[in-house]
């Protein structure tokens, strides 16, 4: 085998599927038995939906998701607008993230990747990975997509530091007999604040951060009426929770994405409080970049050293995740009347300077990250009728020509 993938989420399930593109065998394992029906993250970014294209799998997601035009930033009530990016898809979607697993694991089992649930990893072995009934699985290479607390990355002695958490954040998926107009509702206050997002099959999703101090229990809906009832002075109707759950701010990066044979990715690799919506992204986006690389190493068409520059071009990603969620953080928890002053501000400034909701916009959908080697290049026609990212597809590389005349990839 040449690489045994830790964790069968959104980011394990992707580079599953890239691997196989690229010709390396590939086993999935994953402790749960099936497939968490709960969904952590809601949205896919445009630069996911991009990525999605340039695999040929985007409109099963656009036929299913929710089509939203704007992002936030801090819950400000201004939205980023996200109908000036260049992009095909200048918008978010809402997608619970357990349909998104499911449609990713159908397209790795499709490409041959082999998936194995119910299977819980104790260890690295030296020739792969240890089971808890003391088997092994062998695999060349090693890629830890296992979550926060990461067996992969603690086995591998990569380090995890940041800060732990200060603040909770509450959500809830009800069901409300009288919900807000206008679809997604961002709301703020000294009592808190309060976001409300419509989601596929009758659902609504509030979630917030109580001004109040909280443990992290999952809240019980008589609790999250009261903290709506004083953000928002009305409870919408709420009833029939179907999810309720606390998270933390907790912000932590690995040192290192690469220690020899072993890789981390997605969660094992950045976690954050999330903000924007941004993290099942994130995680998405690295296994792509590592996806491509180490199918080519393990094939014997790079050299090893080809793995060292995810290390290079995705960590300073995670580093910038978290630095824009800590900041979003800030201005989540700020209550104070100095606090909401500053919230006006801001939000008026997103709302009156379009460079700066452009700006933030291109950060929050990934749109904005570079790499040494050039800019992201958006999707054009191509002399032949197709698009650069239906030429994606096959998975190999497309030479591209700037404007200017010189290669731009």
């Amino acid at each position: 085998m040449d690489v045994v993938v830790v964790g069968a989420g959104p980011t394990g399930l992707w580079l599953a599927g890239e691997l196989r593109l690229g010709g390396a065998s590939v086993t999935v394992l994953e402790s749960r038995p099936e497939r968490d029906r709960h969904s952590k993250a809601l949205t896919v970014h445009p630069r996911t939906l991009e990525i999605f294209d340039t695999r040929g799998v985007v409109d099963r997601f656009l036929a299913e998701g929710l089509r939203v035009p704007n992002g936030h930033f801090a819950s400000l009530p201004d939205r980023l607008d996200f109908s000036v990016l260049d992009t095909p898809y200048p918008y978010t979607l809402v997608l619970p993230q357990a349909r998104t697993e499911e449609l990713l694991e159908e397209r790795a089992r499709a490409l041959g990747a082999v998936i194995r649930r119910g299977v819980r990893v104790a260890g690295l072995a030296p020739d792969g990975v240890r089971l808890d009934d003391g088997s092994t699985v062998a695999g060349r290479y090693v890629a830890g997509c296992d979550g926060t607390r990461s067996t992969i990355r603690d086995a591998a002695g990569i380090g995890f530091p940041g800060t732990d958490t200060t603040v909770r954040g509450w959500l809830a998926d009800v069901v409300l007999d009288a919900p807000p107009a206008g679809g997604v509702l961002t709301l703020s206050g000294p009592h808190g604040g309060l976001m409300v997002v419509p989601m596929p099959g009758g659902l609504h999703r509030l979630v917030g951060v109580d001004a109040r101090p909280a443990d992290d229990r999952a809240p019980t809906l008589d609790e999250v009426r009261a903290t709506v009832l004083r953000v928002a002075g009305t409870d919408f109707g709420m009833r029939d929770p179907d999810w309720l759950s606390r998270f933390g701010n907790a912000a932590r990066q690995a040192d290192a994405y690469r220690r020899g044979r072993v890789l981390l990715a997605g969660d094992a690799a950045h976690m954050h409080f999330p903000a924007g919506g941004v993290g099942m992204n994130v995680g998405i986006q690295d296994a792509h970049n590592l996806g491509w690389k180490l199918a080519a190493v393990a094939g014997g068409r790079a050299p090893d050293a080809l793995l060292d520059t995810y290390h290079a071009e995705r960590h300073p990603v995670g580093a910038e995740l978290l630095e824009h969620t800590r900041a979003q953080t800030a201005l989540m928890t700020a209550y104070s009347a100095d606090g909401q002053a500053l919230r006006r501000v801001l939000s008026g400034l997103i709302a009156t300077v379009p460079g700066l909701s452009r700006a933030l916009a291109e950060r929050l959908s990934g749109l904005s990250v570079t790499y040494p080697a050039g800019p992201r290049t958006p999707d054009r026609p191509l002399p032949d009728g197709g698009t650069l990212f239906t030429r994606l597809r096959a998975g190999g590389h497309v030479g591209t020509v700037r404007p200017d005349g010189h290669p731009a990839g």
